[in-house]
């Protein structure tokens, strides 16, 4: 099943608008100033942030409930980092912190499901040509 969205652009760069929809009651605005200065609205690095986010934590209690340990939660902040690279845009590192609860669970086999699913949740595969993604996860509780 294809996930849709879609945006559009009105005007110039730095004085024209956008606005996108992405599924069913996901809406916002952008703009020059929202992407590139502290200006309102969303930016597309902020969506970026909420799939990997939304993926890696979906993939994490995955990995962990197939092995015999099923979180209470797992909660994951990202943060996508855009620099200017060469004169070009580029988005240059994302970090993911990660908190979950997992009843039973040991460290060492936390750290090893975390690690995993940065590798294996499709955004991360999607976004592999990021030359730096970390995560820090812990195990709470």
């Amino acid at each position: 099943m294809p996930a849709r969205a879609s945006a559009e652009w009105k005007g110039d760069l730095r004085s024209g608008s956008g606005s996108f929809t992405a599924g069913e009651g996901l809406a916002g605005e952008f703009s020059f100033r929202s992407r590139f200065e502290d200006g309102p609205g969303a930016n597309p690095e902020q969506l970026i942030a909420a799939a990997h986010a939304s993926c890696y934590s979906m993939a994490l209690s995955n990995a962990l409930a197939s092995a015999g340990s099923p979180p209470d939660s797992v909660r994951t902040d990202a943060s996508v980092t855009l620099a200017f690279v060469d004169g070009a845009p580029t988005i240059t590192k994302i970090e993911l912190s990660t908190v979950a609860r997992v009843p039973g669970i040991d460290s060492a086999s936390f750290a090893e499901h975390a690690a995993a699913a940065k590798t294996g949740c499709p955004v991360s595969k999607a976004l592999a040509s990021v030359p730096e993604i970390v995560l820090e996860a812990k195990l709470e509780g």
